[in-house]
């Protein structure tokens, strides 16, 4: 929100300076974001002053160049060599110095000294249009003869600097989006600081009828959307540019000035937070106003030529025959101010948030009426702005008010009504605040107090503060006008001891894994939960009516919560590619949601939806690249595959506790899955499938390896990761080399081992496959490594033997193994 310095001093009394401004506002809550000076004429007309002419003789090599000597109050007179056909002896004039900087649109010139036909010149004697503060090019400016000489010609323009202050307004206060609500706010923080101050606007006394040439009708069929709908007749009206006033007001804050009408309504939109519309009359077909909704799909066209299809959830704003408006959101086309108006209806209106919201969301249409609407304006406000304009109407158009305000008001809103005690607000607070301060606040603030006690108050809060219905949030408000800054910081920490939970164990397990992939040179992501159902069209794993959907999305890319962590990291994949930067390891701790259709219970809604933390591991391009000792080397399976068993081994989840199956997501070009013995799915790892990388836009093959983080933890928490001594007692290797069926993989030996010997067994290999010659049809060889430890003692003959024999028994039994 932008705030001009100037116009908010004409709502409240202060002497603070600028930055004392918005060191309050950010103090009370209202941070300002910038604080940038903002001057009516470009330049401010610095390094310009009086002057007057001295001598004005003719250019020695020219006919048209005038050579003057300029007295600009100093001690010697300044030569001057002036084009201007004007330009003579006695004249006062406005001269830019040597260093002064003049402007043409956006470019900008320095005057300097220089020489002109031969001749010196050290100044320029200056046009309307050379300084900005007029079109005239024929000829210099001449002043008046009293004009003391040497006088800044901004000192003699009356001009005068403005200061923008850019306050962002949080979500939740809509009131203090105008110069009026940030005033209301300042005075209360004026007040309780002991300065002396008022508050006050413009009255509506002068606002009166003229006629009643135009009365216009009111209808509203949708209570529901429009709680209050007003509206007032001007005719006569001459729409023309504004004064020169209003168009520095709005190009201050940064609108645009169109003509006076348009002009007004924008102007009492900024002073005091209500939209408000102006139609031209002869659109508003029978001098009726309907608000009502339109049928599905009606057409409609706004004002920038756009065409949108109205959903019947779309208020609109109608004459007899046909939609002039969205309500709150975006005029129609031709039912607008334009030169040829005479005669307007202006419009002021209290429209419910959540239909606003709605429509301009649906239509991909923001604006400073519909982002006011949405968040809730006074309802109390309509008539004043109303008339406000009216009145400025008559002044800067010429206008007649010809009907009595129509203000169709069905239900009022009422104030709300909050009930506080002062034990409250000091145990909240943290401090014992006086009474006679926290009603000083809350008066300061508009809050009416109802009545009172020695134990609270009974308050009456506004409706334009749609923040404030608890007492908690009175508290709020009390404490940024008390000032945080006022409440100390006790000395004593008043603690007690909890024991640690599953989260923070999950927690602390994230952090140990994260710094372990740092090192392992993986960079971590951070992407957002939201993304769009395009992504999950085919995917058998992740289906579309397994999505959680937003219901009312911000843009078709932001419509549904993320189902997978993998395409926010091939979002990050791509994006690096495309700027030359295609060897990366990432990695990324987040929650993915899950919608069960079948498990959808109306008593307990929640009942069908599921959250869980992943961890998702990508690796694309080169695992070694430009190396002068090693050559280059692409990454590849094994290498995650490797990473994904030191995240297991790290966080003390024993290998032998979970199985390797081929995976059957069709995310995978070829994958795995890793389940636990119970059959639960801890983790899915492969290589991309094709599609989904040409359809990311991504050329080198990606390694994905999506952990369930909150399955893993919850497997881990009982047990202890415990450090101990190398053992001094020698391991002792064997290897086999089993004769098996083609389709046996590795990781069914793996199983079948640890689960023969689940003490002594530390390690299973896999060294060499042969499949060929001298081999059976549809046999292959593998040549497996077993390492075999007790840490207590060492192993003897005996016992090896009777280990490998029970292996070998098992792995014939279960795989038909044959030892060759």
């Amino acid at each position: 929100m932008n705030i001009s310095y100037k116009w908010l001093k004409e709502y409240v009394d202060f002497d603070l300076t600028p930055q004392e401004v918005c060191d309050a506002l950010t103090s009370e809550g209202l941070e300002v974001d910038a604080l940038e000076e903002v001057q009516s004429i470009k330049g401010g007309l610095k390094g310009l002053y009086v002057g007057k002419v001295l001598t004005c003789e003719m250019h020695p090599n020219s006919d048209h160049l005038h050579v003057t000597t300029v007295d600009l109050g100093r001690e010697t007179p300044s030569q001057i060599v002036c084009g201007a056909p004007n330009v003579a002896a006695g004249q006062k004039v406005i001269v830019a110095d040597l260093g002064c900087v003049l402007y043409d649109g956006d470019k900008e010139f320095v005057i300097k000294k220089s020489k002109l036909r031969g001749v010196e010149s050290f100044g320029m004697i200056c046009a309307e249009d050379e300084i900005g503060v007029g079109t005239d090019h024929n000829g210099i400016i001449v002043l008046p003869e009293d004009t003391k000489v040497g006088m800044p010609a901004a000192e003699y323009y009356n001009l005068e600097s403005d200061w923008l202050i850019e306050v962002d307004i949080t979500a939740n206060r809509a009131d203090a989006l105008s110069h009026w609500g940030v005033a209301r706010d300042l005075y209360a923080w004026l007040v309780q600081n002991g300065y002396k101050t008022s508050l006050h606007r413009p009255d509506c006394e002068a606002f009166c009828v003229d006629n009643e040439d135009l009365p216009v009708e009111v209808t509203i069929e949708n209570n529901e959307a429009c709680k209050r709908y007003a509206c007032v007749s001007i005719t006569g009206c001459d729409v023309k540019e504004s004064p020169e006033w209003l168009q520095n007001r709005l190009r201050t804050i940064g609108l645009r000035p169109i003509n006076n009408i348009v002009d007004i309504t924008n102007y009492i939109m900024m002073a005091y937070g209500q939209p408000l519309h102006c139609f031209d009359a002869d659109m508003v077909k029978g001098h009726h106003i309907v608000v009502k909704t339109m049928p599905e799909g009606t057409p409609f066209v706004t004002l920038d030529g756009e065409e949108h299809k109205l959903s019947n959830h779309d208020l609109a704003i109608c004459n007899e025959e046909d939609a002039m408006c969205i309500a709150g959101v975006f005029g129609g086309k031709g039912s607008g101010t334009y030169d040829s108006t005479t005669n307007v209806v202006l419009e002021s209106a209290y429209f419910h948030p959540t239909w606003i919201r709605k429509s301009a969301r649906r239509h991909g249409l923001s604006t400073d009426a519909s982002f006011r609407f949405e968040r809730g304006i006074d309802p109390n406000g309509v008539i004043y702005a109303l008339k406000q304009a009216a009145i400025m109407c008559k002044e800067l158009a010429g206008g007649k008010v010809s009907m009595e305000i129509k203000d169709v008001y069905p239900e009022p809103i009422q104030d709300f009504k909050v009930s506080l005690k002062y034990d409250y607000v000091n145990s909240l607070v943290g401090k014992e605040i006086p009474a006679e301060t926290v009603k000083s606040i809350v008066t300061s603030l508009e809050m009416k107090i109802e009545s009172e006690t020695s134990e609270g108050l009974e308050l009456c809060v506004p409706p334009y503060r749609v923040d404030i219905q608890r007492p908690c949030d009175v508290v709020e408000d009390i404490l940024r006008i008390y000032g945080y800054n006022n409440v100390e910081i006790s000395t004593q920490l008043k603690s007690s001891l909890v024991i640690k939970g599953d989260e923070d164990n999950k927690h602390k397990l994230e952090n140990l894994i994260g710094e372990q992939l740092v090192g392992d040179g993986f960079n971590e992501i951070l992407n957002n939960s939201l993304t769009k159902a395009a992504y999950y069209t085919d995917l058998n794993c992740y289906s579309q009516e397994n999505l959680v959907k937003i219901m009312n999305p911000l843009s078709s890319d932001l419509n549904v919560l993320r189902g997978t962590l993998l395409f926010g990291g091939l979002e990050s994949i791509a994006y690096n590619a495309n700027r030359k930067n295609p060897d990366l390891k990432f990695f990324e701790f987040g929650n993915v949601y899950h919608y069960s259709p079948e498990k959808k219970n109306n008593d307990n809604p929640m009942q069908a939806y599921k959250e869980e933390t992943h961890l998702g591991l990508w690796i694309t391009g080169k695992r070694v690249s430009g190396s002068w000792i090693h050559a280059d080397e692409d990454s590849s399976f094994f290498e995650l595959k490797a990473h994904v068993l030191n995240i297991f081994r790290r966080i003390g989840l024993p290998l032998g506790s979970v199985v390797f199956k081929e995976s059957s997501n069709n995310i995978y070009h070829k994958g795995l899955s890793v389940m636990n013995r119970g059959g639960k799915l801890l983790a899915e790892l492969g290589i991309i499938c094709k599609k989904l990388q040409k359809a990311m836009g991504i050329e080198n093959a990606v390694y994905y390896a999506d952990i369930n983080w909150t399955a893993v933890t919850k497997a881990v928490r009982k047990s202890t990761i415990s450090f101990r001594e190398i053992s001094k007692y020698p391991a002792v290797s064997r290897d086999l080399a089993l004769l098996l069926d083609k389709d046996v993989k590795f990781e069914a030996i793996e199983r079948i081992a640890y689960q023969s010997e689940k003490k002594f067994l530390k390690e299973v290999d896999l060294f060499d496959v042969y499949e060929g010659k001298n081999l059976p049809e549809g046999k292959k060889s593998y040549a497996v490594n077993f390492i075999l430890q007790d840490e207590s003692k060492t192993l003897n003959d005996k016992q090896i033997d009777a280990i490998m024999t029970k292996i070998i028994a098992n792995l014939k039994k279960e795989l038909k193994a044959e030892l060759r």
